[in-house]
């Protein structure tokens, strides 16, 4: 009887069908492979059915224990802190789990990092030509707004990032200020008292 056939008679596919299947799936990639894949596989394997082993045994040991304190009400948790406690002693990232490092957050790629960068910089040079293609014809030096858009072609030359960080914190502003700009639910005028009628 080899390994996996034991731990269906002990239960365990039943018990957590889904690691199971991953155990036999691995187990039939192993004897497609010779060699050193083959070494890695058998080693992986291993180590996959020693954990879903010891799961099972931990599960029927907890049962039994559960069994034994149910006739004792001393012995349940008096506590919702101790039934936190204890159910965060059981659960399955506890035990190192070749499956679980794949569970485990994932970091963003750098081509996803090196568009949505690209991305932002292109929106915001489109703004800044935008902006500079609806500057006042016979505008003095002086005007406002076009000193503003002097020193946004300014800061599109000597430094693009903190362009596309200035141009994010404005939207952020243009945003707060139509929320700001939205309009209230009309007063109704007050009541005049009718004229009493002689």
């Amino acid at each position: 009887m080899n390994a996996i056939d034991a731990l269906r008679q002990d239960g365990a596919d039943r018990f957590d069908p889904v690691r199971f299947h991953y155990i036999e799936v691995l187990a039939q990639r192993a004897g497609t492979h010779q060699g050193r894949v083959r070494h890695i596989l058998d080693g992986k394997l291993a180590e996959a059915v020693l954990a879903l082993r010891q799961r099972v045994e931990q599960a029927r040991s907890d049962a039994q224990m559960n069994s034994v304190a149910g006739s004792d009400p001393a012995a349940h948790p008096e506590t919702l802190g101790d039934l936190v406690r204890r159910m965060a002693q059981q659960t399955p990232e506890k035990v190192d789990h070749p499956w679980n490092t794949a569970m485990a957050p994932r970091v963003e790629l750098k081509s996803v990092r090196y568009f949505r960068n690209t991305w932002s910089r292109l929106s915001a040079e489109k703004q800044v030509v935008q902006a500079l293609g609806q500057a006042p014809k016979n505008a003095g030096p002086i005007n406002s707004h076009v000193v503003a858009l002097r020193s946004l072609a300014l800061m599109r030359d000597i430094s693009p990032d903190y362009l596309n960080r200035f141009m994010s914190y404005v939207d952020t502003l243009m945003c707060l200020d139509q929320g700001d700009k939205a309009p209230l639910p009309a007063a109704k005028p007050p009541r005049t008292a009718k004229a009493v009628k002689k």
